[in-house]
């Protein structure tokens, strides 16, 4: 039978993102955006157990090594498994992270599908990316080195929201001294202290809830601030707090624009605090990064399309008076100041042949404006 390390190493071999798993099914592997079966003979039921016990060993015999310290009560790896396995059989699915020293970082969700265990796993590089690795606009140093603000990362699931938020994360941590924070859920890339002191914060391990760690982390001197994702209105106006007070304050958003960024943070609040929040967010926003990964034409691997919103006097205004539907001319036509809009960074990846036709228009925000820019072009 293969064993999940195996099924790893086939993962890596093949450069995917994702390794995929349910009985009756060979595994499968998500390799630039697409979905392939791979060679490996269809799991049984039993086999999948057997896996899912593997995935839960594995992370279990991580965390106690990881946070294990000496002098404390030592922790039993197969209680901690089993106890795992009772919750997974009681919620009917679990999250796990763990890593395989010298080989990769996972973050695996292991859930029930027609009464049967299923897995998914998310594959992460043992370090950050930089924001030259990652083919991202330069304009990404300007906002990361900033000592205070708001800067806000989108797009839909899959699209390298986290990746980018390490890579910016890992710019700080190379480029000045300082003390940065990251609060998460789970912990997805592991940070090495170089030119700062970081310090990783998971939601349910080391605090209860992203709020309770933020309340928190204000008397902890920050210098920045990484927040996974701001998932309530409680979280944002927080992060916009730690902003205000002189924060550099990391986060991400699911939405598919630097102005539906906008909308949403502004629309989580009641109608009686938007008046409030606009103000709060006009003074406190540094940039918004909107993004896609498209396939690379003619060769493996994806590129990121980026959308980039900068606070201008003209933004400012524009958020400040609840005038949200004049941010996309804005971005449009302030190249100057380093930004761009989607179909401004597809038409540009068109151009360059990185990118095919039809994938430039099945990424574009508007589908119309794209077909005349590229016929232009």
């Amino acid at each position: 039978m293969i064993n999940i390390h195996e099924l790893l190493q086939l993962a890596l071999r093949h450069r995917a993102s994702d390794l995929l798993l349910k009985s009756g099914s060979p595994p499968a592997l998500r390799i630039d955006g697409t979905v392939v079966t791979t060679n490996v003979p269809a799991l049984t039921a039993d086999e999948m157990e057997e896996l899912a016990r593997s995935i839960i060993y594995t992370a279990s015999r991580d965390y106690v090594l990881r946070f294990s310290v000496e002098g404390a009560k030592e922790i039993s790896i197969p209680e901690i498994a089993e106890a795992q396995m009772r919750a997974l059989a009681e919620r009917n699915e679990v999250d796990l992270v763990f890593t395989i020293p010298e080989l990769v970082r996972v973050r695996a969700n292991l859930f029930l599908q027609q009464s049967t265990v299923a897995a998914a796993l998310r594959i992460i590089p043992l370090r950050p990316y930089t924001i030259e690795e990652l083919h991202l606009p330069p304009v990404l140093r300007d906002l990361a080195n900033h000592r205070q603000g708001f800067i806000v990362v989108t797009g839909p699931t899959g699209s390298g929201k986290s990746t980018t938020l390490a890579a910016l994360i890992d710019h700080i941590n190379s480029s000045r001294q300082g003390n940065v924070i990251t609060i998460e859920d789970p912990i997805e890339y592991l940070f090495e202290d170089k030119r700062c002191v970081v310090y990783q914060r998971e939601v349910g391990r080391d605090t209860r809830t992203f709020a309770a760690a933020l309340r928190s982390v204000l008397r902890q001197s920050p210098d920045a601030i990484m927040i996974g994702e701001m998932r309530d209105a409680q979280t944002m106006a927080i992060a916009m707090t730690a902003a205000e007070m002189g924060h550099l304050v990391l986060s991400s958003l699911h939405t598919t624009s630097a102005v539906a960024t906008v909308d949403r943070i502004i629309n989580a609040f009641p109608p009686h605090e938007k008046g409030q929040v606009r103000g709060q967010l006009a003074a406190c926003l540094t940039g918004v990064i909107s993004q896609r990964l498209l396939k690379y034409q003619g060769q493996p691997g994806r590129i990121p399309a980026v959308e980039v919103m900068i606070n201008t006097p003209t933004v400012r205004k524009h958020i400040e008076e609840g005038n949200t539907g004049e941010l996309y001319a804005a971005v449009r036509d302030g190249r100057h100041f380093g930004m761009n809009t989607l179909n401004q960074s597809l038409e540009r990846l068109y151009q360059a042949r990185a990118v095919s036709y039809e994938d430039a228009l099945a990424n574009a925000g508007n589908i119309t404006e794209l077909r005349q820019m590229l016929r232009q072009g």
